[in-house]
């Protein structure tokens, strides 16, 4: 029982003994550590002392080199300046002095000119002076002049303005004829210079299409057969040629009808072969329609090679060739477009020999300038410029394609045979005989040319002659002198060329006379 209560007490102060000796262990050691940490401390503190004295003072040095561094480059800024403002203030010195001296010198010219001032003063007193005395003069030697002559001054400015008219009318016609004269003279000297420009003015184009073909019948039994029962043989043959048959009371004939002349060609062949053959039936029609057209096809290409070797020229793409043997089949004013394209084609190249130009490129642009009528009427486009584009296709030479395409002016001029070649068509379409002009035009030309010509002052009559190739213009020899004469037949020509078209050229003849008749008694 005894033991049982000291052993709890015994464990007790056991337990305490070793709590107290644990305690007293760490308090010395906690002790010797806080003592030896403070040692360290202090010693870092005394290095950290150390080294911040040694950066403070070279951080000192630093500074102080860098403000001498500064403050001499301060320095030398400010002397700079210095001697800038210095110069600037020698210049303002200097523009001082010169702006005295200026000064001066204006003082001087400024008593000049008033002195100057001064005496024009003077003298223009003086000039009116002068002035009044010579209009009082003036005026009294008018009055007297006025006595002597009888006319007042406004009659006499009159009369002698009347006079100046007449002899400035008279000096000046005598003028432009004599100009004229020295012009023309001048231009026979300068023929191959000038006539390019000259005739290029004259170039017209007048085209009229001749649109049927008349068939002549051995009888008028064959117009039943062409038409066929209830017209199947006469819509067939229109069908298969793209022409218009006219069947109507002329006798013994038959009208086709189309603007494509070579398929009225074709329509007018084969017909004649039907109507020869016997045998007219839709079938048999279309066959020979088409066997003629191969064949004039192929006569087309011949005649398009023979028109090439007539002019002398080769070496044409073969849609050329056949363009230009269609040209057989189209006219112009009743003018076949073949040969009237080969007569170009000559003129051209005769033209072109005499002014040292190439006379191959203008015989081919004269043969082919008007190519573009032979294509199919379905493409629009003046024929000049479908011939162009058709001969810019063909790769012919740009001189030629040129020539082709301006030669009514569609197009600029780029080369002198241009205007060779429309020079030549002019002259070929105004050949007499070339070309056929209705009789109701032909009246209407003729009157328009007299009534033109009687508008003018002076004239007493006209008269068109030579199927008016020419008018003769009569006068008053009363009104009008001979110098005045010869200007009025220019008036005339240039209005006619203003006014008017027509082929070839118009002489003007002015007719100027002067008659005296007397009596015996």
């Amino acid at each position: 029982m005894f033991s049982d209560i000291i052993i709890p007490i015994v464990a007790v102060v056991l337990a305490g003994l070793a709590f107290y000796a644990g305690w007293y262990v760490n308090t010395r050691s906690g002790q010797n550590k806080i003592t030896s940490a403070e040692d360290r401390a202090k010693r870092l503190i005394e290095e950290a002392e150390k080294d911040g004295n040694t950066l403070k003072r070279e951080k000192l040095l630093e500074a102080k080199d860098e403000w001498y561094k500064r403050k001499k480059e301060f320095e030398a800024e400010a002397q700079s300046k210095r001697s800038k403002i210095q110069a600037f203030e020698k210049q303002l010195i200097s523009r001082e002095e010169n702006v005295d001296r200026k000064l001066d010198l204006l003082s001087k010219k400024e008593v000049a000119l008033q002195v100057l001032d001064k005496e024009l003063a003077e003298k223009r007193k003086r000039f009116d002076e002068r002035e009044k005395e010579l209009a009082r003069l003036v005026g009294e030697e008018n009055t007297r002049l006025e006595r002597i002559s009888g006319i007042t001054r406004e009659e006499a400015k009159k009369q002698l303005a009347d006079n100046l008219i007449e002899i400035v009318k008279s000096e000046s016609a005598q003028m432009i004829k004599e100009v004229r004269d020295k012009a023309k003279e001048e231009a026979k000297r300068d023929a191959h210079k000038l006539i390019i420009q000259a005739i290029q003015r004259t170039a017209a184009d007048h085209t009229v299409e001749s649109t049927v073909s008349v068939l002549n019948l051995e009888s008028d039994e064959m117009k039943g057969r062409i038409i066929g029962r209830e017209g199947r043989n006469i819509r067939a043959f229109e069908a298969a040629t793209g022409v218009d048959v006219i069947v109507d009371d002329t006798p013994e004939a038959v009208i086709l009808s189309g603007f494509d002349p070579f398929r009225r060609e074709v329509a007018r062949l084969s017909l004649e072969r039907l109507i020869a053959d016997g045998r007219i039936h839709p079938a048999r029609i279309e066959e020979v329609v088409e066997k003629v057209r191969k064949e004039l096809e192929e006569e087309t290409v011949r005649t398009g090679e023979n028109a090439l070797l007539e002019v002398g020229l080769h070496g044409a793409h073969a849609e050329i060739v056949k363009h230009i043997g269609r040209m057989k089949y189209r006219s112009s004013y009743g003018q076949n477009l073949l040969q009237h394209s080969i007569e170009v084609s000559f003129l051209s190249g005769i033209m072109a020999a005499e002014l040292n130009l190439d006379p191959m490129l203008a015989k081919r642009g004269g043969l082919l300038h008007d190519i573009g009528k032979t294509i199919d009427r379905s493409v629009e486009g003046p024929h000049a410029l479908l011939g162009y584009e058709l001969c810019k296709k063909f790769n012919e030479h740009p001189i030629v394609s040129n020539a082709v395409g301006s030669h009514h002016e569609d197009i600029p001029m780029e080369h002198p045979i241009a205007a060779l070649v429309q020079a030549a068509d002019a002259i070929s379409g105004a050949r007499p005989g070339a070309r056929r002009e209705s009789v109701e035009g032909y009246v209407k030309r003729l009157e328009k040319l007299e009534s033109l010509a009687k508008s003018f002052n002076g004239v007493v009559n006209t008269y068109a002659i030579q199927a008016g190739r020419e008018i003769r213009v009569i006068c008053n020899h009363e009104l009008l002198d001979d110098a005045a004469a010869d200007q009025l037949s220019h008036e005339i020509s240039n209005k006619i060329q203003q006014e008017m078209e027509y082929p070839g050229q118009i002489k003007v003849t002015v007719i100027r006379e002067f008659r005296s008749v007397s009596f015996a008694k």
